[in-house]
Order: structure tokens, then sequence, then C-alpha cells
């Protein structure tokens, strides 16, 4: 994801049209080429990246989006992640951990209770270099519900968590203030996480969850160092003050412009199973066009090896596709993404958004298959006409409740009380090739039904954190309908990350959770509750197959793809191997040729 991601994704996730909160060539991405990878590592270089965006947040513990989760591989670690192994990719690894946990050795019979223990020699690069502890663990998961800038992704587990959500209800009422934050922290536990010793931590949950490991991937579960708490979290003052436990360190950071990397002294590459940096020195360059990083990766440009939070034109992909080009991944992920959010609390229009048969007539007048046209064709863009991707456990039924029929869109909207149409604003991110294109292409489409498209054209930094992550934005009726994307929290039995962040009412609403739109339905909400304590997997694939159909019923959001990442990088970059939480190659595990190392 995204925003997941990233998530980001959040990684936390997104495509050629954008890039999602909340995701290489050899694994779980099909490729034209191979992953690069030479007999000989080269080891040493700079390793530049050009972006046409920023992370959200410059903070472990906060950031949901794919761009950030691909910079915090850099300088943050986790319990567990993923690692940068062929067929490996969307396998939780232990990483801060010393092993994956099993019944009777980390998990309890009742599987309720995880503990795990932290490397010894894992350090963060303070001076002196300090040993990462289970303290500064239970630090990390507690700052996630903070009251400044909570953790998009709450919902997955705030109620998971013994004690959890009770300390974030408590938490929500402290001042914003660093030490009003610090102390309530210090004063107050959650029993749900504990220090078991400086190097063991436990977690308690509320009932059994077999996806919980997987869960712990999230950048959210990352330890914070003391030294956090003389800022706000997710603060810009924050972003320059960072503490990095992994192979670099963050040199500067200027928002929206560049951010440069050096290699951490405290960093132990015994210590770290995940990130072989051989890179000395990374450098991102943010300003940057979509059609220029591509011109310059294709070109040999020293100073352009890969891209970040943005991808291959659509335009460019039929080409190269043709051609084989060796440098293309095109990676599988597990999302919805893009797709289109409707604004249900939108004041505009005598509040038609907040009428089911408006936004279910808007469904029937958008045409699936033209946005998926400008998204690169089928073959990159799947179309998705639900919630969850086939991918995703539970995901495995397949409906359209809202196949293309103009004439029935019209005669929704009359019966609506729009006989004569209405105009709603459309939000999208303008410096994407694929998001520019779709608006233009549901600008088209509406127009046959009698409803007139506004655009409000973001910048790539902006659309999360000032727009879609912001109540008041959407409440104003700044924006009607928007651009999403969405990835899965973790991989395998991961509907809970789809359903719990995006439609779980008034516990999802932002910037607790990422349900963008505001929708709240009582008969979805207790299907998402009843799904997700089920005892079993076979039950719970029955709830949420019924909760993605009363969400579409509800015509919450327009679903279009669950697209393929196509993901591009120089010549000389070796490795390549491509993470869908990232939705992007692994920066940390790249090596560039000798002789073509940068500058």
């Amino acid at each position: 994801m995204i925003p997941r991601t990233r998530r980001l994704a959040a990684v936390a996730t997104v495509c050629t049209a954008s890039l999602g909160l909340a995701a290489c060539a050899t694994n779980t991405g099909t490729t034209t080429g191979t992953s690069g990878t030479s007999s000989t590592v080269a080891k040493g270089g700079t390793l530049n990246i050009l972006g046409a965006g920023d992370v959200d947040y410059m903070d472990p513990n906060i950031s949901y989006y794919s761009a950030g989760y691909m910079a915090l591989r850099l300088w943050s670690r986790q319990l567990f992640t993923y690692p940068a192994v062929d067929g490996q990719t969307t396998k939780a690894a232990p990483d801060l951990a010393t092993a994956l946990p099993t019944e009777g050795n980390g998990i309890s019979a009742d599987g309720k209770t995880y503990t795990f223990s932290i490397r010894q020699g894992a350090k963060w690069g303070t001076t002196p270099a300090r040993q990462v502890t289970a303290q500064d663990m239970v630090r990390g998961v507690k700052r996630t519900c903070n009251p400044v800038q909570p953790f998009g992704g709450l919902p997955d587990y705030a109620d998971l968590i013994v004690g959890f959500q009770s300390f974030c209800d408590g938490f929500a009422k402290v001042a914003k203030t660093p030490a009003a934050i610090a102390a309530y922290m210090d004063k107050t536990p959650v029993a749900g996480v504990t220090a078991k010793d400086d190097q063991t931590v436990v977690f308690t949950l509320v009932h059994p969850a077999s996806y919980f490991v997987d869960m712990l991937t999230l950048p959210s579960f990352s330890p914070a160092p003391k030294e956090y708490d003389a800022y706000l979290p997710a603060s810009p003052e924050l972003a320059q003050h960072t503490v990095s436990d992994g192979p670099y360190k963050i040199d500067s950071y200027t928002a929206t412009k560049n951010m440069t990397f050096s290699r951490n002294p405290a960093w132990d590459a015994a210590t770290d199973p995940i990130r072989k940096a051989y890179v000395d020195k990374v450098v991102i360059n943010e300003t940057v066009s979509q059609d220029s990083i591509q011109q310059q990766l294709q070109t040999g440009t020293p100073s352009a090896d890969l891209e970040f939070d943005a991808f291959v034109p659509p335009s460019q992909l039929p080409a190269l596709i043709a051609k084989k080009d060796p440098n293309l991944n095109l990676g599988e992920g597990s999302s919805s993404n893009p797709y289109l959010v409707f604004n249900t609390v939108s004041p505009n229009n005598n509040k038609a958004l907040q009428k089911k048969e408006v936004r279910q007539a808007l469904s029937f007048g958008l045409n699936r298959g033209n946005i998926i046209q400008v998204l690169g064709g089928p073959k990159i863009a799947p179309p998705l006409t639900h919630v969850l991707p086939s991918n995703i456990v539970g995901g495995e039924s397949n409906f359209d409740l809202y196949p293309y029929d103009a004439a029935k869109a019209k005669s929704m909207l009359a019966a609506a009380g729009y006989p004569n149409g209405l105009t709603i604003k459309m939000l999208y991110r303008n410096a994407s090739e694929g998001q520019s294109k779709a608006f233009q292409t549901v600008q088209q489409d509406l127009s046959k039904i009698g409803v007139k498209v506004v655009g409000v054209p973001s910048p790539n930094a902006d659309f999360y954190t000032k727009y879609l992550q912001v109540p008041t934005v959407a409440q104003r009726g700044v924006w009607d309908v928007s651009v999403a994307g969405w990835g899965a929290d973790w991989y395998g039995d991961a509907a809970l990350s789809f359903f719990k962040p995006l439609y779980f009412g008034q516990a999802a609403y932002p910037p607790i959770g990422s349900n963008f739109g505001f929708y709240n339905s009582a008969a979805t909400n207790s299907l998402i509750e009843q799904a997700s304590s089920a005892k079993t997997q076979e039950e719970a694939k029955a709830l949420w197959a019924k909760a993605d159909h009363q969400v579409m019923e509800d015509a919450a959001f327009y679903p279009i793809t669950n697209e393929l990442n196509p993901n591009y990088r120089a010549t000389q970059v070796q490795n390549a191997i491509y993470i869908p939480a990232f939705q992007n190659f692994d920066p940390a595990n790249v090596w560039l040729t000798t002789g073509k190392q940068g500058g």
C-alpha cells in the first residue's frame, strides 16, 4: 500500500494510474526479461532514484503509502518483513525477530499470545549506538494511535490486541504536544503489548488470528527510539531528526524535493538477514515528471537507476511489452487499484452522493472497459468488479452488479430526483498519465448520462495527506469522487485488510482509517465484525463474501482493476527483485554494474 499502499501498504498500493496506500523480474511478477542479476556482485556506488512524488510521512509508525514503504526499507526495520528472494516476496520472514513463531515456540496453545525475541546486535544509529529493545517496540506500537496523526491502518488491529482500543480511546483525548503524548505513553500500559525483558516483546490477542505474523510486516509495527518523544508524530520536525536501525541513515530530506541516504555505521550486516545494502549511497530526486523518468531510465542517463512514486506511462507499455524489454517488470499484486471512491458526506448537489440510488446510477454510467483501456489495456489491468481480488482468501466469488448501461443510469438519476443530471468534482493526481486519462475517460462517460465532471487536480505529495486523509476536505465537498488505490496490508488470508480500513464505518474514518468516502452501513459493519472473529476460515470466507455483496449493493465505491504494476529499471541495476508491498523493486538489495555506479 496503498493508502496504503500502502499501503502503501500500506502499503499501502497503485500502479499506472496512481500509487497506493497501503506493494523483479522473476518472482511474483510477470516479466519481459530477467531481474538483471549478473554473476558477480559489485559493491559501492550511488543508487540514483527518480520520482514524481514524496513519501506520506517520514515516520515508520505512521507511513501507510507504498512509496513510503520503499524509502523505509533503507532505514527502518520491523519484527518481520518480506525478503528480496524470488518466490518468497509475499511470505513474512524474520527481520528484528530471531525466528518465525510456531505453536509451543512463540505461540501459545490457545493461539492468542505471541512472544518474540529481538536480535542481539541490532542497533540504533545514535551516539553511542545502542541496542534496539522490546521497550522500543512497545513505544512504536503505542505511537500508531497518537492524537496528532494516527496510522491509517489502525482498524486492522485496534480491537485485536488486548487493551489497545481503550488505550487509543484515551490517547485521542490527550493534548497534542510532545510532552503530553510522551507522558501518556509512559504512564498508560497496554495489556496486549508488553516488554517481558529488554529483548522479549509479548503480544496478547483478543482472539486467535492466523494472519497476525503477516500483519506484523506492516511498518507501523516498527520500534521507535526514545528520541522520538521530543517530536510530534509524523511532523516535519521529526522528519529532520530520524534515527535509523537499518543499513542507511537519512542525511537530508526536503519534502517533495529530495532525500539522500548514506551508510549507518551502527548497522551490522550479520544482524540483518533481509537487506544486503550493496550500494554506499542512495539519492532520491522527487522533482522529475513521469515521462522524463522513463526517458532517462531507458536512455542510460548516469543519474537514473530506479523510479519512485511513478510507473511506466501507460501509453508506452504496449511497445515495451511487444519488444520484450528486459528492464520492464509487470508485478502482480493483491489490490483494488485504482478504484473510484464516492464521497458520501459531500454537501454538493443537495447531498446527492449521500443517496445510494445516485451512486448506483453513476456506477451504471461508468464504463470500466474504457477506463481499463487508458490504463494499458486488460492484460495490464484485468477487470475487478467488487471488493476482493481473487488472490485474496475469501475473494474467490466473482460478480458484477453494475455492468455498463447508460440508459439505466439516466433513468435511475431521474428517479432519484436529478432528471437534468448534476455536476460532480473529481479528485485525481495530474502528474500521473494514468490518472489524468482516467479522469478524462470518466468525464466523457458520465457526460452521456447528463453528469458534468469537473477536475480537482492534486500534486502527488498532497493527494492523500492534504485531501483524502483530511475529513473536513470531504465534508466541505472539495471533491465528490476520487481516484484511489488499495493493496493488501499482507497476503493470503488478508480479506480483513480490505474491509476494516476501508468499509468499517466510523471506526475506519480518516485519519484513523482509510474509509475516504465515509461509508457507514450497519449491515456491512456487522458482517465485518462477524468475519473478523469467525472460528474457521471457511466461516470467515462466507461472511467476507456477504460483506463484499453488501458494499457493492450500497455502491460505496466503483472498482476497476487488480492491476499489474509496471516498473522499469536502468540496465546497470542488478538483482532487481520486485516486492509487492512496495509496488517496486527493493532498493536495499540491488547493486550497480561496475563502471556504472552513479555519482
